[in-house]
């Protein structure tokens, strides 16, 4: 059996399609579709359904999606024992909230840098539906995600802590130093948020729809450096992570609002694909995440 052959039906699996198959390998779909007829023809099975344009797995191909996964991880990790680099070298590819993104960026990424030089990371920035979409087609080595608590039978999850979150505003607002508000005394001010439907503002939104209420931003931004920013300077309310804004806070310009009726539960979780192969650049990437602080 050609192992090119098993690689190939990977990708159709995983892209759904002989096309972005052939794209993503840098094949003629030709060429695709003649490595997934031999393939078949030695198994004596049909592994993809043909109806029109679509194609879908059969029972048959199902089954060897997992043994395919296995074939390409255990020969990826046999080319890698060979490798007499005493030096970790790869590529990993990262995706990430765009908070958590600027945090690794400023707290980590050189301390990562200076212990693994030679490898390099891919950063990119997407809501958590998207995640999991990328890690379900092996476009992303792992993610980490602020969201409400996932947990699927088809993820790893590598490392994980609630998040501590509070509504925030300028250190001078008239709520400075006030106890036991509600949500109620907040509701009409001006709100600088995260994007609509992404991550812990997704989560926020459906708590206040719990309430029958809801927030039309002046403002709706991904960048939380430019929200703090902007909070510092007006009378603007924002509802972030603590490690966003623990240094302004604690700096004197910000101060966190003791809403008491908003009990939001955000999760920061590194997760990865079962199938994935954990190469020795990503296990190093995975390590360092477990053993330093997973958020400030």
């Amino acid at each position: 059996m050609e192992l090119r052959n098993l690689i190939t039906f990977i990708h159709v699996a995983e892209f759904g399609s002989f096309t972005k198959a052939a794209e993503q390998l840098d094949y003629s779909q030709s060429t695709v579709s003649f490595q997934i007829k031999q393939l078949e023809d030695e198994l004596g099975c049909l592994l993809f359904e043909r109806i029109n344009h679509t194609i879908t797995l059969t029972e048959r191909g199902h089954e060897l999606v997992s043994y395919a996964h296995q074939v390409r991880a255990l020969t990826d990790e046999f080319k890698e024992s060979l490798e007499k680099e005493e030096e970790l070298t790869g590529h990993i590819h990262i995706v990430t909230p765009d908070s958590v993104c600027e945090e690794m960026l400023y707290s980590h990424y050189i301390d990562f840098h200076n212990k693994f030089p030679s490898i390099s990371i891919k950063f990119t920035t997407a809501d958590t539906s998207v995640m999991f979409d990328m890690l379900d087609h092996n476009e992303a080595d792992a993610i980490i995600t602020l969201d409400s608590h996932n947990y699927r039978k088809d993820y790893i999850i590598a490392k994980e802590e609630p998040l501590s979150m509070h509504f925030v505003t300028n250190a001078n607002s008239k709520f400075s130093g006030k106890d036991n508000l509600k949500i109620t005394d907040i509701i009409n001010e001006p709100f600088i948020l995260t994007e609509y439907g992404q991550g812990y503002r997704r989560v926020f939104d459906k708590e206040l729809a719990k309430k029958s209420l809801d927030i039309t931003p002046v403002l709706e931004i991904g960048r939380t450096d430019i929200i703090t920013s902007l909070l510092a300077k007006s009378n603007m309310i924002s509802y972030l992570p603590d490690f966003v804004t623990k240094p302004l806070v604690e700096s004197g310009e910000l101060c966190y609002l003791d809403i008491i009726d908003m009990n939001i539960e955000i999760w920061k979780q590194l997760i990865y694909h079962k199938s994935k192969w954990i190469s020795k650049s990503l296990r190093a990437f995975i390590e360092y995440i477990k053993t330093n602080n997973f958020s400030n």
